[in-house]
C-alpha cells in the first residue's frame, strides 16, 4: 500500500500497465532566461522579416482565444441518430501565445473540439491538451519553444541553438518532451490518446457531460523511450495497437506492438539509410507496412539552400517495407520500390493472395513550406491523389494504379475493416493543402473514369458531398449504424466540422454515408467559430463508459 501511495505521489500509476505519468515540468525564470530572451529578440530583429504574412494565424486558421466549457442543448436541424451517442472529437493547432517569429500550421498547441451527443441532444466543448510545452509557456506568459516555421535557412540554425541554450540553462525542462499533441486522436485500452509524432501520447478523460481533462503522458510503464506516431493502427479483431516512432538518430524507425491489455512489447528497430519524416504506416492481418519515402531530415541543406529542415529528394525512389507484424527484428522485412512520391495518409491495407494491397493518398514533390507563412488560395503543385499499390510477396515486384485525380486527402474507412479487404473509402476534396471543399466516397470495386479533370460522381466516385462556395470542412469520420461487419460496410454516417466563411459560423454536419445525399441528416450549430484543424475520432458510448471507470 505504501509503495502504491508513493507512486501516486510521484504522479505515476503503474498498476495494470497504466503507465500514465503526471506532467509536472520545472522551468526556471531568472537572469539566464532574460539573457536568452534578449539574444533571441536580437536575432529575430536582425534576421527575420516580420512583415511576412502569417496566413495560418488569420481568418478561420486563427486560434480560438479561450477554452469553452460544456455548452448544452445546441440547436439541431434534422436528427442525430442513436448510433451517434458518444463524443465526436477533433484536434488541431491552436497556439496559446503569439510566435516570436515564423509560424507553421504544424506548430500550434493541441486544442480538442468535442461534441457530446446523447439521445438526440448535443453539447460542445473545447479544451487544450495540457502538455509540458503549454504548461511551461503559461509559466513564462509567452512563446518559448522553437517552432517548425523557424527551421529555415541560417535563421533556423540560430533558433535551434536558442532552444539548446534554454535547455542547457534549465530555463526549459524537456524531461517530458516538447510536443504539442495537436495532430490526431485514437482510443485504445480504455484510454483516449492525443498524438503528435515528436512526442509520447497524452491521455484524456471524457466526462459524461462531454468535458475533457488531460490526465498525463503515457509511457507504457517506462517501456516507451522514443516518439510515437500520430497514426497508430488498432486491429478491430485482436484489439492490439501497432505503432512506430521516427528519429533523427539511429535507429531512424522503431516499430512497436501494444497488446489488447496495454502492454508494449520490445522495440523493433527498422533499418533505413538516413532520417526521414514518416507520418503514417499501415497494417494487414499479418504484416506491417513501412514507408521509406525521400522527405529527409537535412539540417545542412536547410542552412545552405535556405530550405525547410525536411527537404524532398526527387532523385530517389519510394521504398515500402513489408514486415511480419509480430517479428522480433527486421531481418524478414521485404523492401519494394515504386516511383518517387510522398504519403501523408493511408486509407487501409490488406492481403490478397500473394499480394499486399495498400490504398493511399500519393503526393509528388511535397514542400512543407506550403503551410508556412503565406499560401496561395489554390496550390497548383498540391496533387494528392488516391492510389492502389500492390506488393507481390512471391515475385518481389510492386505496381501502382491511380484511382483519382487531385486533390484528395484525409482518407477514412469503416474501421471495423482495418487491415482487411474493404470496398469504400471516404476522403476530403481540397482546393488547397488546408481547405476541405467536400467529402467524396470512392468505390474500390469500380474503375475510375478516364479523362476526368476534377473529382465528380461517376466511375469509382460513388458520391460527393459538396460544401458549397465559401464553406470548408474537415476530416469526416465514419460511424457505423451497427458495430462490426455484420451489416453492409457503408451502413452508417459521416460526421465532420464545417465553417462558413460567408457568415462566420461553424457547425457539425452529419450525412448518410450510404447515399451521400446532399441533404444532411443533421446540422448542429456551434456557439462560435471553430478553427480549421487536423484529425478527428468518434468515441462510442461504450468506450466513454469504459474509460470512465
Amino acid at each position: 500500500m505504501a509503495e502504491e501511495e508513493e507512486k501516486l505521489v510521484n504522479g505515476v500509476r503503474r498498476g495494470a500497465g497504466a503507465g500514465i505519468v503526471e506532467v509536472n515540468p520545472k522551468p526556471q525564470k531568472g537572469m539566464s532566461s532574460k539573457l536568452i530572451d534578449w539574444l533571441e529578440k536580437l536575432i529575430v530583429k536582425l534576421m527575420y522579416d516580420s512583415s511576412q504574412p502569417q496566413h495560418y494565424l488569420s481568418g478561420n486558421f486563427a486560434p480560438a482565444p479561450n477554452e469553452t466549457p460544456p455548452t448544452k442543448d445546441l440547436p439541431v436541424k434534422g436528427h442525430l441518430p442513436e448510433c451517434l451517442n458518444g463524443e465526436f472529437v477533433r484536434v488541431g493547432p491552436n497556439p496559446k501565445f503569439s510566435p516570436v517569429a515564423a509560424y507553421h500550421w504544424f506548430d500550434g498547441d493541441g486544442m480538442i473540439h468535442g461534441m457530446r451527443i446523447k439521445d438526440g441532444k448535443a453539447t460542445y466543448v473545447s479544451r487544450f491538451v495540457r502538455t509540458s510545452r503549454i504548461k511551461q509557456e503559461e509559466y513564462f506568459g509567452g512563446a518559448k519553444f522553437m517552432k517548425v516555421g523557424d527551421l529555415k535557412g541560417f535563421f533556423g540554425l540560430l533558433m535551434v541553438n536558442i532552444q539548446k541554450l534554454r535547455e542547457k540553462a534549465k530555463v526549459l525542462d524537456l524531461s517530458y518532451g516538447y510536443g504539442t499533441a495537436n495532430t490526431a486522436l485514437i482510443y485504445h485500452h480504455g484510454k483516449l490518446l492525443a498524438l503528435q509524432e515528436a512526442d509520447k501520447p497524452y491521455v484524456l478523460k471524457v466526462f459524461e457531460d462531454g468535458d475533457l481533462q488531460t490526465l498525463g503522458m503515457l509511457d507504457y510503464d517506462q517501456r516507451l523511450a522514443h516518439s510515437f506516431t500520430a497514426h497508430p493502427k488498432v486491429d478491430p479483431v485482436t484489439g492490439e495497437m501497432f505503432t512506430f516512432g521516427y528519429s533523427h538518430e539511429p535507429p531512424y524507425i522503431t516499430y512497436r506492438v501494444i497488446s489488447k491489455d496495454g502492454f508494449m512489447h520490445d522495440p523493433v528497430p527498422i533499418t533505413i539509410s538516413e532520417p526521414i519524416m514518416m507520418h503514417d504506416f499501415a497494417i494487414t492481418e499479418n504484416y506491417a507496412i513501412f514507408l521509406d519515402l525521400p522527405l529527409h531530415f537535412r539540417p545542412k541543406e536547410m542552412v545552405k539552400e535556405k530550405k525547410m529542415i525536411y527537404s524532398f529528394d526527387a532523385s530517389k525512389k519510394a521504398r515500402f517495407g513489408v514486415l511480419p507484424r509480430y517479428a522480433k527484428d527486421d531481418l524478414l522485412i521485404r523492401w519494394f520500390e515504386l516511383p518517387n512520391c510522398f504519403i501523408f495518409h493511408n486509407a487501409n491495407a490488406w492481403e490478397e493472395e500473394d499480394e499486399i494491397v495498400l490504398i493511399t493518398c500519393r503526393l509528388e514533390n511535397p514542400d512543407l513550406d506550403m503551410v508556412n507563412g503565406e499560401v496561395k488560395e489554390k496550390l497548383e503543385n498540391f496533387n494528392n491523389e488516391l492510389y492502389e499499390m500492390r506488393f507481390n510477396m512471391k515475385t518481389g515486384l510492386a505496381s501502382q494504379k491511380q484511382l483519382s485525380v487531385s486533390a484528395v486527402d484525409f482518407p477514412r474507412v469503416n474501421e471495423s475493416y482495418t487491415g482487411r479487404k474493404q470496398r469504400y473509402v471516404y476522403g476530403t476534396t481540397l482546393d488547397s493543402i488546408a481547405k476541405v471543399t467536400g467529402i467524396v466516397k470512392f468505390d474500390l470495386h469500380a474503375e475510375p473514369e478516364a479523362g476526368k479533370a476534377k473529382i465528380e460522381v461517376g466511375g469509382n466516385v460513388q458520391g460527393l458531398f459538396d460544401l458549397g462556395p465559401g464553406r470548408f470542412g474537415s476530416e469526416a469520420i465514419f460511424v457505423p449504424r451497427e458495430p462490426g461487419t455484420t451489416s453492409e460496410e457503408d451502413e452508417g454516417y459521416l460526421i465532420f466540422f464545417v465553417h462558413d466563411e460567408n457568415t462566420g459560423k461553424s457547425s457539425v454536419n452529419v450525412i448518410d454515408a450510404k447515399t451521400m445525399s446532399a441533404d444532411p441528416v443533421a446540422v448542429v450549430e456551434l456557439p462560435h467559430m471553430v478553427p480549421y484543424g487536423f484529425h478527428a475520432f468518434f468515441v462510442t458510448e461504450e468506450q466513454l463508459h469504459e474509460q470512465a471507470k
